[in-house]
């Protein structure tokens, strides 16, 4: 099934989720199937890749794609996410995903053949969370924003050439419990280059 959220290409459902439905004001809500994750375990393990995803093709040239995320957190690692899509063992993902604390939180994962693992700031309880991709030349910068503002510098990182041509677009977890329900809303593209990495613009 094909979904129109506003990028400059078409979106197809590689996995299906539970759920998608367009609510009145265009937000996008999504609810991942039980005990569904996107990760490669560095300790070892078959690649896990059974999470919903969103997918087109990634533009050529340099650009910036962001969404606000909402996710009903219920469960440790639940979370909502912008995905650079390249195969089963070259992606990477930044989550607003729930800490085994309970905490949200920006989260990266970055897999060239297994998956690095980095977990960024703490989001205030109940707040929604903006996340952002940049490509620039051959790199990829990963940002997140309490208000969709002020950037926070979470990731700078080459993906190189994986198994398939690159794509981007949404993803939605739920690794350990029984479904969890993300909002994609304010999706915003731009094919314009991020100028600084660091200076929250």
């Amino acid at each position: 099934m094909r979904i129109d959220i506003g990028l400059p290409m078409e979106l197809d459902w590689e996995i299906a989720p539970t759920q998608c439905r367009r609510e009145d004001d265009g937000a996008l809500v999504v609810v991942a199937p039980a005990r569904t994750d996107m990760f490669v375990d560095p300790a070892g393990g078959e690649p896990v890749v059974t999470a919903p995803r969103l997918l087109g093709p990634a533009p050529e040239g340099d650009f910036q794609f962001s969404a606000r995320v909402r996710v009903d957190f219920a469960d440790s690692f639940d979370a909502g996410c912008l995905l650079v899509y390249a195969g089963p063992r070259h992606w990477a993902k930044l989550a607003y995903e729930r800490s085994p604390q309970g905490a949200g939180m920006a989260v990266s994962v970055i897999t060239r053949e297994f998956s690095d693992d980095a977990n960024g700031f703490v989001v205030a309880d109940g707040a929604a969370l903006w996340l952002r991709i940049a490509r620039l030349g051959p790199a990829w910068a990963f940002h997140a924003s309490t208000d969709g503002k002020w950037w926070e510098f979470v990731r700078h990182f080459r993906l190189d050439q994986g198994e398939e041509p690159v794509r981007i677009g949404l993803e939605a977890q739920a690794p350990i419990g029984s479904g969890c329900s993300v909002t994609f809303d304010r999706i915003a593209f731009t094919d314009s280059r991020l100028a600084d990495l660091r200076d929250g613009r």
